[in-house]
């Protein structure tokens, strides 16, 4: 028997040992100016799912309540709940800060880029990613701060989320506006090229595993923890996740979700954003000195789910093509 081993997931493995090896290119010293590319990347990657988006299919989308139910759902509620089965374990004041990092983690919304990007790629419902990956941020402005406060009081109520949404907007839904506004023009073109503009997605997602795991690297977020305690973090991470991940694709297919939906629920419902993490730690926990603890779950959180989830997208978008 032959086993096919897809390209996209040795790009992968390859740019976490590039990100090993190099990590000086994706920090933000970097002269690489490797958040503009990213950010670009990723602007021109809504523009093209515009592009191909017809208004039909978008009204389609966003009409699909009980997919947007179950997403936010997954990130907001069960996601939160799972972790809060374990607080009754907790003994001492290490094992406080440990738990509570991962509540944190559970309580934060889903990223918006790799999870639509991702969901493009395993050929789910890209208008309903589109969707509940931006509607997650806006409703964790203030779902996540509500949770944390049940267990942390020292809120910093009056951050300013200004830079949040003008990144929303600029980077997400502009670009998909303008897609969609043009697609009439050169949607046709679009669907021509899908298979290159698959490509430039790979390429995207591959820059920003990369610039990910660069930073982690760099930042030697591993040294602050012994190798026992990191590799127990790492498992139960990976446990949570896979739980999640599984849990949601149950649930889908008991509410008799079509496949697109069932990638979507799965894709969109599992993520959590760093980059509202990094965030919100400042506002809910200041300037306390076990900051690093705090996200050290979510930074690993953030690596995996890009490992696994782009391998998984890879694979269902090889079977799709395949059938």
């Amino acid at each position: 028997m032959r086993i096919k081993i897809d390209g996209f997931i040795l790009s992968v493995i390859a740019v976490i040992g590039l990100a090993y090896l190099f990590p000086q290119w994706g920090t933000q010293e970097s002269k690489i100016p490797i958040d503009t590319i990213s950010a670009i990347g990723i602007s021109l990657i809504f523009f093209f799912y515009g592009l191909k988006l017809s208004p039909a299919k978008l009204k389609a989308g966003v009409k699909n309540w009980r997919l947007h139910l179950l997403v936010q759902a997954s990130t907001f509620l069960i996601f939160p709940l799972l972790v809060l089965v374990f607080r009754p374990l907790v003994q001492n004041e290490e094992q406080e800060i440990i738990w509570l990092a991962f509540f944190f983690l559970a309580a934060l919304p889903s990223t918006v880029s790799s999870s639509v990007v991702m969901v493009s790629i395993a050929k789910g419902n890209i208008p309903a990613a589109i969707f509940n990956a931006s509607i997650s941020g806006i409703i964790g402005v203030v779902l996540t701060p509500l949770w944390m406060g049940l267990f942390v009081h020292n809120a910093q109520t009056d951050f300013d989320f200004t830079d949040i949404y003008i990144k929303l907007i600029v980077q997400i839904i502009l670009p998909v506006i303008f897609g969609v506004v043009l697609q009439r023009f050169f949607g046709q073109l679009a669907q021509k090229y899908t298979k290159q503009l698959t490509l430039f997605d790979k390429s995207v997602i591959l820059l920003i595993i990369y610039k990910s795991f660069a930073r982690s690297f760099d930042g030697d977020i591993f040294s602050s923890v012994s190798l026992i305690d990191l590799l127990l973090l790492l498992i139960s991470v990976l446990v949570l996740f896979a739980t999640l991940f599984f849990l949601t694709g149950f649930l889908a297919k008991k509410m008799k979700f079509n496949i697109g939906d069932q990638i979507t629920a799965q894709f969109c419902g599992t993520k959590k954003s760093l980059v509202h993490g990094t965030v919100f730690s400042k506002i809910i926990f200041g300037n306390i000195p076990t900051i690093g603890i705090i996200l050290l779950p979510l930074m690993l959180f953030h690596a995996i789910q890009l490992l696994i989830i782009s391998m998984v997208a890879s694979k269902r978008g090889l079977e799709d093509r395949e059938a």
